[in-house]
C-alpha cells in the first residue's frame, strides 16, 4: 500500500499543497503564485507574499487533495518548509501544516528547502538513487551537495555573496528587463554573442566556493562605462556573456565536484535550473567525463509542495518528526539536519 504526503511550501511568493505517493508519483500539486504582485516592486515583498499565502492557503490544500482524489484520512504524513526562506511566509505554511497534523492526528515531518529542491529529481527520474552530486542554484542558493544518501547532505561548496539567481536579477532590473531576472535573461541572451564581452569568473583556489558580486560590478560598470562614452549597449550581447560567466563557473564546479567525490550522477535543481545555457553547458561537460546529468523539468525546478512531500516522505522513514512547538527557522542550514 502507498504512502502518501501532503506537501506544503510557502518560503517565498508561491503557495503550494501537493500530495506525493512514496516519494515519487505525484498525484497533485498546486501552486498559487502571488509573483504579479511583486514584478511592480522589481523583487518579492514579504509582506505582501506573506499575506498572499494567508489568503490561499486554505483552498490552495483543499484543491490538491481533491485532485489528488483523497481525504485526510488517506494522508500518512504531512510535510512542511520549515525554512530556510521569508520568516513571515515561512510561519504561515508551518501554522498550517501543524494545524493540520493537530486536526487530522497525523505526523510531523520538517522539510529543508534545499533538500526539496534536491529531492525535484526523484520525481522527474524515479530510477535516481544516492550517491549523487547535485548543483542547487536559485534566487537565495547556489550551493554544491553531496547526496550520500536520503537526507544525508555535505556542502561542498557555495556562494560567498550574492546568489546565481540574486545576481540575474539584479542585472535584468539593471538593464530594465523586469522581474523575474533569470527567464527574461535567458531568453534575451539567445540573440546575443556570448564571447562578445569578456566578463570576469571568480574561482578559488582549492575551493569549490562560488562569488558572483564581482561579476555583478563588472556587468554594471560596463554599461556605465559604455553609455559615458555615447556608446551603444548591446542587451543581447551582455545577457549573454553574463549568462556565460555565471553558467561557466557553475557547471565547472560541479564537474570538479563529481570528480573529487568519485560520483557517477550529477544532478541540477532550483530556479536556475531551468535555464538553457546551464543545462547545455552541464551536459556536454559531463558527456566529456563519463557523467551522468539528472534535472528536474522546469515546473519542478521552481518552488512547489510535491517536492517537499517527496524529501517528507524520506525523512519520515528515517524518523524525523517534529511536534505542535515547531517553529519556522529563516536562516535554518542544511548541514543542521
Amino acid at each position: 500500500m502507498s504512502l502518501l504526503t501532503l506537501g506544503i511550501e510557502s518560503s517565498c511568493d508561491e503557495t503550494s499543497a501537493a500530495v506525493v505517493a512514496d516519494g515519487r508519483v505525484v498525484l497533485s500539486d498546486v501552486i498559487a503564485s502571488s509573483l504579479e504582485f511583486h514584478k511592480q516592486y522589481g523583487g518579492v515583498v514579504p509582506e505582501i507574499a506573506s499575506r498572499k499565502h494567508a489568503e490561499v492557503i486554505d483552498s490552495v490544500v483543499a484543491k490538491a487533495l481533491d485532485d489528488a482524489g483523497v481525504t485526510p484520512a488517506d494522508i500518512s504524513n504531512i510535510g512542511v518548509t520549515r525554512g530556510p526562506g521569508l520568516i513571515g511566509a515561512l510561519l504561515v505554511g508551518v501554522s498550517a501544516a501543524k494545524a493540520l497534523a493537530y486536526v487530522w492526528d497525523k505526523p510531523l515531518v520538517p522539510v529543508h528547502h534545499l533538500e526539496g529542491h534536491i529531492s525535484a529529481n526523484f520525481l522527474q527520474s524515479p530510477e535516481l538513487e544516492p550517491p549523487f552530486t547535485c548543483l542547487v542554484v536559485s534566487g537565495g542558493h547556489s550551493h554544491i551537495v553531496r547526496v550520500s544518501d536520503y537526507g544525508k547532505f555535505t556542502i561542498l561548496g557555495r556562494t560567498r555573496d550574492d546568489a546565481a539567481g540574486e545576481a540575474f536579477d539584479k542585472i535584468a532590473r539593471a538593464l530594465g528587463l523586469g522581474y523575474p531576472g533569470g527567464p527574461v535573461i535567458d531568453r534575451e541572451a539567445k540573440g546575443g554573442d556570448p564571447h562578445a564581452i569578456r566578463f570576469p569568473e571568480t574561482r578559488f583556489p582549492d575551493s569549490l566556493d562560488f562569488s558572483f558580486s564581482g561579476l555583478k560590478t563588472a556587468v554594471l560598470n560596463y554599461m556605465n562605462n559604455t553609455r559615458a562614452r555615447g556608446g551603444e549597449i548591446n542587451i543581447s550581447d551582455v545577457c549573454a556573456s553574463f549568462q556565460y560567466a555565471v553558467v561557466d563557473v557553475l557547471s565547472d564546479n560541479l564537474i570538479a565536484a563529481a570528480e573529487m567525490t568519485g560520483d557517477i550522477k550529477i544532478a541540477l535543481a532550483g530556479g536556475v535550473a531551468a535555464n538553457s545555457a546551464l543545462k547545455e553547458a552541464v551536459n556536454r561537460k559531463a558527456f566529456a567525463a563519463g557523467l551522468e546529468v539528472f534535472c528536474p523539468k522546469p515546473v519542478l525546478c521552481t518552488d512547489n509542495a510535491a517536492m517537499i512531500a517527496s524529501a517528507a516522505h524520506y525523512a519520515a522513514l528515517n524518523g524525523r518528526f517534529a511536534g505542535s512547538d515547531m517553529n519556522a527557522v529563516a536562516n535554518w542550514s542544511l548541514e543542521d539536519l
